[in-house]
């Protein structure tokens, strides 16, 4: 069986000294977030200098647990924005979902809930509440699971 040539890596990890230096005490010392520590050493497996490991990214992946697609961003980070980038949580606002309750429809839902209920009702119930939002064009659209989610957080609970 002949082996497959692998291509040549993109983004080589290079530490210097003080880099490596700041790496090991991030992971020796102190509490951190297990993303970040991940993220220091997958850095000081792959470091390719005279005092670096140089792991390839399939053997870096099975002794972390994780894929070779984490190590290839964290090398393209490290080479392209620098240590501290490499090591940082970068939060994407795409990914998230924007809210459906801005402060001024939760302020007018809280209103509503505190409000008295329909008549033939003695309190609001989510569902109620749900139509009522959309009939008072308050939001577009709204589930009972995002209004009991957006009262609980504020506190306030149909009565």
């Amino acid at each position: 069986m002949t082996e497959k040539p692998t291509a040549a890596k993109k983004y080589i990890v290079r530490l210097s000294d003080e880099e490596r230096e700041r790496l090991n005490a991030l992971i020796n010392a102190g509490k951190h977030p297990a993303r970040k520590l991940l993220k220091a050493r997958i850095l000081l497996k792959a470091d390719i200098s005279d005092a670096g490991e140089g792991w390839s990214d399939s053997r870096i992946a099975e002794a972390f647990d994780t894929s070779t697609d984490t190590i290839l961003r964290t090398r393209q980070r490290l080479v392209e924005e620098g240590l501290d980038a490499a090591l940082a949580y970068k939060y994407s606002p795409a990914s998230a979902r924007p809210r459906i309750f801005d402060g001024a429809a939760e302020a007018k839902l809280i209103a509503l809930a505190c409000g008295d209920p329909p008549k033939g009702r003695a309190r609001w119930t989510l569902q109620l509440l749900e139509e009522q939002v959309v009939e008072l064009k308050i939001v577009d659209r709204a589930s009972d699971n995002t209004i009991g989610r957006t009262l609980k957080k504020t506190l306030s609970s149909p009565t």
